[in-house]
């Protein structure tokens, strides 16, 4: 009978040790701190002083089956400070549940339950089908609320998708809503999404329950009101990048301008071989509302057009520019962004209409009205 080589001994030693690591939970501590002064040239209290802590504590445990079940909890909590000098101070801060989750998971599904982002589509800029999530893309740190909610996704092998969710308790406007949501009655919804030549296709559904009491206006106040929400959306390559979303609502009981309302988006990519790639993205948005028969008449356009540029290793140039047709209004973006040691550094200058409504809704970030500038400074551990 001939000996076992040496060599085999080890790699089953090793193979036997790296299975056992595979099974021994992690625990995670990490976070970011984000701090920033802004100055605006537009307002009666010009200087915005403020800061975000967010702590985040993740515990997984993998499975010999290869699954795993994960933990995830994190806060905000943030301060601000809005003043003239040596005239008038206004402060405002809070802590509140950021993320807050329990999943499991495998090499083809996951289900995941709590308070969680939940976000698709193949728009980049102006998103018809952001209908969970509040990402600005000028926000250097992506931040947006979450969704109490359950998500169970599966991967096919050909690439396709498909994704279920139940929401229950998000009482406010999130996404492109204008209406709040009836809190006691749950919302749910789907995904489908699959490969086709060059790119992929999705289809979206989404039900749900609005109270249009918050609009305050008495004529339209109704409590308990179904809406339906339909989505269509597709990206290709093909040298550049193309890409649509179409989405339609649907209420069953009549609100004024809001009982229907249909977006149309269409984008374009393209890195172009300057220096170090400069690439640059464009969409053009069509918002109509309506009450009854599909009206487009007095529907809202918006472009937008973003470029971004490395400048060395460390260094990044971008923008970010709308300009709303309906309200002639252009507003301009511009960052610089240096990864430091520790830190990164980011110096924005902004320039947008003054008595306008944003045009992407953020409730964790400064909104950038008027003229101004501000300095960020971010440290993730």
């Amino acid at each position: 009978m001939k000996a076992i080589s040496p060599y085999i001994i080890l790699l089953l030693l090793t193979a036997s040790a790296y299975a056992q690591q595979d099974t021994v939970p992690k625990f995670k501590f990490s976070g970011q701190v984000s701090t920033y002064g802004n100055y605006n040239f537009s307002n009666d209290l010009d200087v915005l002083l403020g800061g975000n802590f967010i702590p985040e504590i993740s515990y997984s445990v993998p499975f010999k089956n290869k699954t795993l079940l994960d933990f995830d909890f994190s806060a905000n909590a943030y301060g601000s400070l809005n003043f003239r000098p040596f005239d008038t101070l206004l402060d405002n801060g809070d802590v509140q549940a950021y993320r807050g989750w329990v999943r499991y998971s495998g090499e083809q599904f996951e289900i995941r339950a709590g308070l969680q982002k939940i976000n698709f589509g193949s728009s980049s800029i102006l998103r018809p089908l952001r209908w969970f999530d509040q990402v600005d893309p000028r926000d250097p740190l992506g931040l947006t609320p979450g969704v109490w909610g359950l998500l169970g996704r599966y991967y096919f092998l050909n690439n396709a998708n498909v994704w279920l969710w139940g929401l229950y308790g998000n009482e406010d406007t999130k996404g492109w809503e204008a209406i709040s949501t009836y809190e006691q009655i749950p919302e749910f919804g789907g995904r489908f999404q699959h490969p086709v030549s060059q790119g992929e296709l999705a289809v979206t559904y989404h039900h749900r329950t609005s109270d249009s009491r918050n609009l305050d206006i008495d004529s339209l106040a109704i409590a308990k009101n179904p809406e339906n929400r339909f989505g269509l959306d597709g990206k290709w390559d093909v040298g550049v990048g193309l890409w649509f979303e179409a989405t339609q609502t649907i209420k069953q009981k009549k609100v004024g301008p809001f009982t229907n309302q249909t977006m149309l988006n269409v984008g374009v990519d393209y890195t172009f071989g300057i220096g170090s790639g400069l690439n640059v993205v464009g969409e053009h948005l069509i918002v109509a509302t309506y009450e009854a028969k599909p009206d487009f008449s007095d529907a809202q356009q918006i472009s937008a057009f973003t470029a971004s540029y490395p400048i060395g290793m460390f260094d990044n140039l971008s923008t970010v520019i709308y300009y709303d047709w309906y309200n002639n209004g252009l507003s301009t973006f511009l960052n610089y962004q240096r990864d430091l040691r520790l830190f990164t550094l980011y110096i924005m200058v902004y320039l947008n209409p003054e008595d306008e409504r944003d045009i992407q809704q953020n409730d964790l970030v400064n909104n950038y009205n008027g003229k101004g500038v501000q300095v960020m400074l971010v440290y993730d551990f």
